[in-house]
């Protein structure tokens, strides 16, 4: 089964549980930080994910770990399930599918908008008011900044891509000139 299968399944079991518990965001929230927090430490993961440390000792790091990343009740039971298990691997996958179901849950999408540079935080308000009203959900922006667009921006919601850059411009009349 590939890890986003596995991603799969046990984001939407957590989900389930996380919204019998009322506690959908906050869950989603302490699955990423643990998710960041395992990947960032090749020690940890190498501890949590070697048989030959004993299962009490592995356990207690991690509720220790967990505990450090604000992980309680329902997500500590559910990374403490994944460990054991082997599966901690697919705590990445398994918090961004969780991420994506409680956003669908609160009708939340979520844009990214990649500038050559920062941006006025007016254009921002003004942009998250557009996209709001033409998708009639609330809109998280994730900003990024990339040199090589060298001005304008491009926005992405889902797999909707809007190029207002100068490179995309520049590619296009690129493409249709060499169509002449």
């Amino acid at each position: 089964m590939s890890d986003g299968d596995v991603g799969e399944r046990y984001a939407r079991a957590i989900f389930q549980l996380a919204v019998e518990a009322g506690q959908v965001a906050e869950l989603s929230a302490q699955i990423r930080s643990f998710a960041d927090t395992y990947m960032a430490s090749r020690e940890l993961q190498a501890v949590l994910d070697n048989p030959m440390v004993e299962a009490d000792k592995r356990d207690a790091m991690l509720r220790d770990v967990a505990g450090r990343a604000g992980l309680s009740g329902v997500g500590l039971n559910a990374v403490r399930l994944l460990a054991q298990r082997k599966r901690l691997g697919s705590l990445p996958e398994i918090a961004r599918r969780l991420a994506t179901l409680a956003d669908e849950q609160a009708r939340v999408v979520r844009a990214t908008v990649t500038s050559a540079g920062p941006l006025p935080e007016s254009f921002y308000e003004r942009l998250v008011q557009e996209l709001e009203s033409a998708t009639q959900r609330k809109v998280t922006i994730d900003r990024q900044e990339d040199p090589s667009l060298i001005g304008g921006v491009i926005t992405r919601i889902g797999d909707n891509t809007i190029d207002g850059s100068v490179k995309g411009r520049l590619a296009e009349i690129g493409r249709q000139l060499s169509n002449l």
